[in-house]
């Protein structure tokens, strides 16, 4: 028998202080089609514990592994190879059991590992200081914008053609309760990112401009002219990165002008994880770093004169007064920086820069033979591990079927941007360190054999 511990009266009293007429009132938002009205069909109102197991269990065969069967899959989310001393290292119990310290000066493992891994962030986003990480990419892209509507005290942000259109939704949501102007479009099946329709947006209002890097279809945009006009109108620039092992290979967005650059850093050490917990990355110039949200740690003296870690800045609601912090999403992901952080070490530079490459080379390979399959053609004239392919058909059905062969073929375009006819065709593939010259022609063979 449940516990309910509030009388009819009570809840009655409780909409009606948030204004709600009934408790579906609450659940508007929420599709109809997602809302379930009693029982779930197939599924018992109770089993025993071995028999949910087994259940389950016969439900998880249904799934492709990752790591099965050859994988193309991209779009803001990379299979790369983890060490396994990561996973070692990330389950010792000072590390697994500890959440956000709040009372951090006796947390100085944690601390350290926090300012290592702000400094591994600073330099690979070519920025002066970064926070110590966020709940995910998309959630700091929308933090950025909140920033840098307190820096610049306009409320317009121009989003790039080629920001992820999840990363688009995510802002659009929380625009809704600020007031902010968004100004958005769905990109071009073409080669290059269409770098002048960014800039011919930006006007005295704009508060910042939003540029992926690499973009939605794998191109890489020139930051330069961008950051030049967005600042020219008094605006910021905001790169968003969602594949920082790119960042082994091409210049950062810090030197091609971005004040702020974010991103999602599940691409090291985190793994795919069925989309989540994932890793927020957040770093600026040190001129707005009183408007960063999150946490940063510091390096300091005791009074012996060691060395020690101190919370420096924390600008997040439960530390300090709830009207003076500039975010309340700004979750640390503690655990999924730590693995960032020891996977990144164990590469160290020169590994990073020889990872990317192996991944642009694979990238190379691939995108060579696919583009011989009759029917298709490669989009982009440049890329690092992700590329845009045109099908000759719809590429959702596409998908299933090379599912179907055991091939995780890529993300359709269609699938990120449904109903849009000029991008149904389109298929984004990504191609990492994990693809082997076996995987690509099985990939190949089968995208022949559905299209014919």
């Amino acid at each position: 028998m449940r516990y309910l511990p509030l009388t009819p009266s009570d809840r009655v009293e409780m909409l009606a202080k948030v204004g709600a007429g009934s408790i579906d009132d609450l659940f508007i938002d929420v599709p109809d089609v997602a809302q379930h009205d009693g029982p779930i069909a197939g599924l018992p109102l109770h089993a025993s514990e071995m028999a949910v197991e087994r259940h389950m269990t016969k439900l998880a065969r249904q799934n492709l592994s990752a790591a099965e069967v050859p994988f193309f899959l991209g779009a803001g989310a990379y299979r790369h190879h983890v060490p396994a001393s990561v996973d070692h290292l990330i389950q010792r119990g000072e590390f697994l059991t500890a959440y956000t310290p709040y009372q951090p000066e006796i947390a100085q493992g944690t601390l350290q590992m926090l300012f290592e891994f702000q400094t591994q962030v600073a330099r690979l986003f070519g920025c002066d200081v970064a926070n110590a990480s966020m709940y995910d990419g998309s959630t700091a892209c929308w933090e950025a914008i909140s920033m840098a509507r307190r820096v610049t005290k306009k409320a317009r942000a121009v989003l790039s053609n080629g920001l992820h259109p999840h990363y688009v939704s995510v802002a659009q949501t929380m625009a809704r309760f600020t007031g902010d102007e968004l100004v958005s479009d769905v990109p071009d099946l073409s080669a290059e990112a269409d770098t002048d329709r960014v800039i011919a947006a930006i006007d005295d209002k704009t508060s910042c401009v939003v540029v992926q890097y690499p973009d939605i279809l794998g191109r890489i945009p020139d930051l330069r002219p961008i950051a030049d006009a967005a600042h020219a109108k008094g605006a910021l620039l905001i790169a968003v990165v969602t594949e920082p092992v790119a960042l082994g290979l091409i210049r950062s967005p810090g030197e091609l002008g971005a004040d702020i650059v974010v991103g999602e850093g599940q691409s090291l050490g985190v793994g795919l994880q069925f989309g989540g917990p994932y890793l927020g990355l957040f770093a600026c110039k040190e001129k707005f770093v009183r408007q960063m949200p999150g946490r940063l740690c510091g390096e300091t003296v005791d009074a012996e004169g060691k060395r020690g870690f101190v919370l420096t800045l924390s600008t997040r609601e439960q530390h300090i007064r709830r009207e003076k912090a500039t975010s309340n999403i700004c979750t640390n992901s503690g655990l999924c920086a730590l693995a960032f952080n020891i996977h990144l070490t164990l590469l160290g530079g020169g590994g990073l820069a020889k990872l990317a490459k192996l991944n642009h080379g694979r990238a190379i390979a691939a995108a060579q033979r696919l583009a011989q399959v009759p029917g298709v053609r490669l989009i982009n004239s440049n890329f690092f591990n992700e590329f845009t392919l045109e099908l000759p058909k719809e590429a959702r059905p596409v998908i299933r079927l090379l599912a179907d062969r055991d091939i995780l073929g890529g993300v359709s375009l269609g699938r990120l941007y449904p109903g849009n006819d000029q991008l149904g065709q389109g298929l984004v593939v990504a191609v990492t360190e994990t693809v082997s010259d076996e995987d690509i022609e099985a990939f190949a063979a089968a995208l022949q054999e559905v299209l014919a």
